[in-house]
């Protein structure tokens, strides 16, 4: 959660790590003397006195500000300066000036968020009387009072509340992204207080526990309160940033305050990323200033030799005392230093900034990435990353909620070795089920869900006819999880589950007859066929990543005590007795069915319990859950005790469907020559048939590489058979090339052509061995080869790790997509992340780059988006560079012709107003408005994509052919213009020739130039374009006749000396002949060498143009493609994603406060039936998923969230 928030804070210096916290509930000066945080926060930045200084440090840690401020100081030394100090003042000043509002304006909201949020109202527990208190003034160890839909103050120890059971319901969407309520509850001992004041304010319970830390998912201490010591855990706090919801009050314990609030803790600093682009510009300025040293040293020689040699002039321009011709050289060298710092323009980097930001609002607007059933637009969180879209060449992504829906549905199940949810003919052949298939009817069951359906009536008959398999199958699916139920009124049931399988499981329950009603602390209360039936809760053995199943130890109405299971089927197949074998083969055919349909699975297991054994494993399991150290370890020890000898009772079929325009967005992208990896956690089989659906596999393929070994050798052996067969020449030692960089040796893995098309499907223990130093060059290499690559089983380390591999031997750009928590960490690895709004909560959002809703939205975000900023950041950088090469070479050129004494040739106003004025909006209105084709096209041919993979827009060739084309306009600038002046005169006769004149024909000739190959940059003409090109232009003539003027010279007599110069000049017939001249033969060779590429060798991008010239108009949308259903044989991923901890608030009795509220009249009491009839008709059946509601208020998040400058 480092990148939960988008700024950060400055943590307390100079005070002592905690290492546990020990505080007393309602006193205060016995907390105040451990100096914890108070609850008022600190966002901001600055203040009115440190705001200058702070900022300017900052401002000037850039290399480029201080360059240029360095500059200035040499500009105030009268030896060395030949530019007035506003010619780089006027232009720091301006970026700082710039740059400092934009801080400024962010650190003011954060003072007013801070402000806002410090002032909130909240009820303050205070001698007995409870009060309105501002959140600032709340401290460590005070009692405070929630009431419904109120956000939590601070980090609480939950007391007590106004419902039964002291259960509280929070929504977590500031801290995690989860929209769906969580359910915390009070110790008994606390809740027993209720809302009294008296006993609440005499309460004088101390809480020992953990330092302030950002774990959100766990907490550990205890409470001492009258001699006795109590375990408190994460299901009895409620963090800062939650929301109260359904819950008319509670109270709490303050025990972490303002800045040491796990919210707070969480609030760290972005993940910095940089551009292919921005990498390629560092070492293009530092070749830069290697040029600007090289001239300028041939600059100052030559000034020395001509000290040296030309002595008469010093008879009417004497040297000054002590100056000799070597140290004249060396003033002169940094003279030439101030004069030809334009090469590196500080207006570049803001320029660059405006570009990002003007192309990131062109995603946020796009109302074609914008989902309206979730109210979800696209939105670049990260300004900066851009044009990286227009290159990427590797895709991971997420199969979960990311290529799939992750909106579960009860497809079939396997009970007693029988498999159900296929429909058959009466010839025995299975029918593909459809909208019109009959659909098993539910109307006899009261308390079914209506939205839920099934096809296949056998089922329902079995459950009908009271078989005890079938009958004990559900039971466990009914009372082994840990969903809640709410009944909004007589029979409608709503489940809160935490995870989508699990609610889809329930809800298959109920409708076949096993309803889950309530559940208390030590209660499960479940509808048998009709009849009510109170199971005592005994411990619930929570799921986790590691475990891979949940467990549930009951005893029925009967006193029978059972253990009831549900998991991976890897994982509870070890933990079965022996006597299941059979039954498990006849499963496993079943489970591979269920896959081959890309079905998730789960398997279900049992076993009977003696009452002697469990009253010894539950009091241990007591002790361990109360246990200060490894609490963790010793409940999984005594977990793995019990669960096992267990009885296979069958398994599930959970569809999780694809997106919508999955497989036409994979098409098109691997159109573009982007390979697609997919990094699940699912199991091998279920993200191999997932990769079939939506065309990332395919049956043409020549092969599919299947590496499952189990040792680092067998791993090994089977990377280099497939490596073989895919290339039959290819050798077996390590692929790399040794590329040479300044002297530095970088090992990259090259790209090899193969024939034909591969996929590789690779387990995450055979990925384990494969990311090991020694083979994880031979993985590389053998992925690459394949067209298709999924990786499957892996943990979200390893989709990291698989991520920084390709960054680290790969010359190539990658993009991750994901929408859950375990996405955070590849997101975060790669190039460019990309978070989707889905079911599994906001946590990948929160961490990536780029987020919308929905998977085919990709395609527009790189095929369109991408490539337009690639292209128009590689338009500007040659551009730019071209426009400033340009403009210093003839200062260069001059420096022969004026004895190298730092003379510049231009006017000092057109020097400063070069690139902030006359240049700076035409290059913006091409680098935000340029397209070659437009979205359409861009869709119609995805390989105009491949040219950014490639570099092809912008690299060092093309910068190096940049600088021989800015030398030749330089040339051609200054000498055409020097020998069209040399020894000319005026029609009037007058002398032409002098230096003023001569600057003023070579700036326009530079600014026109300029302006034209600006024009034959450009491939798409706008209305603002055209206004910025033209109006330029015309500016400048309007700036320069004002400034040349005679008004001006009188006024500021020595800021404007060009007096006259432009009406006298620019009067003359020959003055704009030498100008057209000077443009045609700037314009005439690049004219020329791009209608001969055009002819003998056209890019793609000249194929497209040229089509559509020949169609004008755009092309039709391309056929939408049905979907063929496929069938296979295939395993499928375990139906499990909930998260771990939450078994452990229903488990212990001691939570249990008051009995539950007892059923209306309309319901009947355990003894009597509902209306379910066993022998009644039924009709058919199969699942459907409830569609989320995504559309929820502003969120408290922007309350705390303000811009940090990077």
């Amino acid at each position: 959660m480092g990148s939960v928030m988008s700024f950060g804070l400055n943590c307390f210096k100079g005070k002592e790590k905690e290492e546990t916290r020990r505080l007393k509930a309602n006193d205060r000066e016995f907390n105040q003397q451990y100096n914890y945080a108070t609850n008022a926060i600190k966002t901001s930045k600055y203040n009115v006195f440190t705001f200058l200084p702070l900022n300017l440090f900052e401002q000037f840690q850039r290399i480029a500000n201080a360059y240029f401020l360095f500059l200035l100081i040499l500009q105030v030394i009268p030896q060395i300066s030949s530019l007035s100090w506003f010619t780089t003042v006027v232009p720091l000043v301006l970026v700082l000036a710039i740059t400092a509002a934009k801080d400024a304006s962010d650190d003011i909201n954060r003072h007013r968020s801070d402000r806002k949020v410090n002032n909130r109202k909240v009820v303050l527990l205070s001698n007995g009387e409870l009060k309105d208190e501002k959140w600032m003034n709340v401290q460590v160890g005070d009692i405070i009072k929630l009431e419904n839909n109120k956000f939590v103050t601070a980090d609480l120890l939950l007391l007590s509340s106004s419902e039964s059971l002291n259960l509280v319901y929070i929504e977590t969407a500031e801290l995690d992204g989860e929209t769906n309520l969580k359910v915390r509850q009070a110790l008994t001992i606390t809740g027993d207080m209720g809302g009294d004041k008296d006993t609440l304010a005499a309460f004088d319970g101390v809480v020992d526990c953990e330092a302030p830390n950002n774990r959100l998912d766990r907490f550990t201490g205890t409470l001492t309160y009258n001699g006795q010591k109590y375990s408190l855990d994460n299901e009895k706090i409620l963090l800062r940033g939650c929301t109260l919801r359904n819950t008319e009050w509670c109270f709490g314990l303050v025990i972490f305050a303002g800045q040491d609030t796990k919210l707070m803790m969480n609030c760290g600093k972005a993940t910095f990323k940089r551009t292919s682009v921005d990498r390629m510009m560092n070492i293009l300025v530092l070749c830069i200033f290697v040029l600007l040293a090289i001239m300028c040293i041939i600059l100052a020689v030559g000034n020395g030799i001509w000290e040296q040699q030309e002595e008469n002039f010093t008879t009417f321009l004497p040297r000054q005392d002590g100056v000799n011709a070597a140290f004249s050289g060396f003033l002169t060298f940094w003279s030439y230093i101030i004069i030809l710092n334009t090469v590196v323009p500080i207006s570049l980097y803001v320029s660059v900034e405006i570009i990002r930001l003007g192309n990131s609002f062109y995603i946020d607007w796009d109302r074609k990435m914008y989902y309206a059933r979730s109210d979800t637009p696209a939105e670049a969180r990260t300004t900066t990353l851009n044009e990286e879209l227009g290159q990427i060449k590797y895709i991971f992504s997420d199969k979960t909620g990311t290529l799939t829906q992750n909106i579960m549905t009860f497809n079939k199940c396997s009970i007693n070795g029988k498999s159900y949810g296929d429909v058959f003919d009466i010839d025995g052949q299975r029918l593909e089920i459809t909208e019109e298939t009959e659909k098993v009817d539910f109307s006899y069951n009261p308390l079914a869900d209506p939205k839920f359906s099934f096809c296949d009536h056998s089922l329902v008959e079995a459950v009908k006819l009271g078989k005890p398999e079938v009958h004990n199958f559900f039971r466990l699916l009914s009372l082994c999880h840990t969903a809640m139920a709410e009944e909004k009124s007589e029979g409608n049931l709503l489940y809160q589950a935490q995870s989508p399988d699990e609610g889809a499981l329930v809800t298959a329950t109920r409708n076949f007859g096993f309803v889950f009603r309530s559940r208390t602390p030590e209660m499960i209360t479940v509808m048998e066929m009709g009849i009510q039936r109170n199971y005592d809760l005994l411990a619930i053995l929570d799921f986790n990543n590691v475990r891979k199943r949940m467990s549930v130890i009951v005893r029925s109405p009967e006193g029978k005590l059972s253990l009831y299971c549900k998991g991976a089927d890897t994982i509870v197949y070890e933990r079965l007795h022996e006597s299941c074998k059979r039954l498990m083969d006849v499963t496993t055919e079943h489970l591979n069915e269920f896959a081959g349909d890309g079905l998730r699975t789960l398997v279900m297991a049992y076993r009977d319990l003696e009452e002697g054994y469990i009253e010894d494993w539950k009091q241990r399991y007591d002790e361990a859950s109360t246990a200060l150290d490894d609490r963790e370890e010793k409940l999984d020890e005594l977990y793995e005790e019990i669960e096992k000898d267990m009885l296979l009772l069958g398994a599930t079929g959970i569809e999780d469907k694809l997106q919508d325009g999955v497989s036409q967005t994979i098409e098109q992208l691997s159109k573009a020559d982007i390979k697609i990896w997919v990094l699940t956690g699912d199991k091998q089989e279920t993200a191999e048939n997932i990769g079939y659906a939506c065309n990332m596999l395919r049956e043409e393929m020549n092969d599919i590489f299947i590496v499952a070994g189990n040792s680092a050798e067998e791993v090994k052996e089977e990377l280099r058979a497939a490596c073989l067969k895919m290339k039959p020449d290819s050798n077996n030692d390590d692929v790399t090339i040794a590329k040479g960089i300044l002297g530095k040796k970088l090992k990259v893995v090259e790209d090899e052509p193969v024939n034909g098309e591969y996929g590789l499907v690779i387990n995450g223990h055979s990925l384990a061995y494969a990311l090991e130093k020694p083979m994880e060059l031979e993985l590389l290499r053998t992925a690459c080869m394949c067209k298709t690559v999924i990786c499957c089983r892996v943990t979200p380390l390893q989709k990291a790790q698989v991520v920084q591999l390709v960054k680290k031997y790969k010359r190539a750009v990658t993009l991750a997509i994901g929408d859950g928590a375990n996405d955070v960490s590849m997101i975060r690895a790669a190039h460019i992340g990309v978070g989707i709004s889905g079911q599994e909560g906001m946590q990948a959002v929160l961490s990536s780059d780029f987020s919308f809703a929905q998977f085919r939205f990709l395609q527009r975000l790189l095929l369109v988006h991408g490539r337009w900023s690639y292209l128009r950041m590689c338009k500007f950088l040659r551009y730019f560079f071209y426009k400033n090469f340009t403009f210093t070479f003839v200062h260069f050129w001059y420096a022969f012709f004026c004895g190298f004494s730092a003379q510049t040739v231009y006017d000092e106003w057109f020097i400063t107003l070069y690139n902030l004025v006359y240049t700076a909006l035409p290059v913006l209105g091409m680098s935000l408005f340029d397209q070659d084709v437009n979205d359409r096209w861009s869709f119609q041919y995805p390989q105009l994509y491949v040219p950014g993979q490639r570099n092809m827009y912008f690299s060092k060739g093309t910068f190096a052919a940049c600088v021989v084309h800015s030398i030749y306009s330089s040339l051609v600038v200054f000498f055409i213009p020097y020998a069209a002046m040399y020894n000319t005169v005026r029609n009037d006769g007058k002398d032409v020739a002098d230096y003023q004149s001569f600057a003023l024909l070579a700036q326009t000739c530079l600014l026109i130039a300029v302006c034209i190959q600006l024009g034959l940059e450009m491939n798409y003409w706008t209305a603002v374009t055209h206004f910025f090109v033209w109006g330029s232009l015309a500016i400048y003539f309007a700036i320069t006749f004002t400034m040349y003027s005679n008004g001006m010279f009188l006024i500021f007599t020595s800021a404007f000396p060009f007096i006259g110069v432009a009406r006298n000049t620019l009067n003359q017939a020959n003055v704009w002949l030498t100008i057209l001249l000077t443009t045609i033969l700037c314009v005439l060779p690049v004219v020329a060498y791009r209608f001969l590429l055009m002819q003998l060798q056209p890019t793609i991008n000249d194929k497209v143009r040229f089509k559509v010239r020949q169609t004008k108009a755009s092309p039709p949308p391309p056929p939408r493609r049905t979907r063929i259903r496929r069938t296979s044989t295939r395993r499928s991923g375990y139906a499990f994603s909930h998260a771990q901890g939450y078994g452990d608030l229903m488990t212990s009795k001691r939570f249990l406060r008051r009995p539950p509220a007892g059923r209306t009249a309309a319901f009947s009491p355990p003894s009597r039936s509902t209306g379910f009839l066993p022998t009644s008709r039924s009709a058919g059946y199969s699942p459907t998923g409830r569609q989320p509601n995504h559309a929820q208020a502003e969120t408290s998040l922007e309350m705390y969230r303000a811009v940090r400058e990077a």
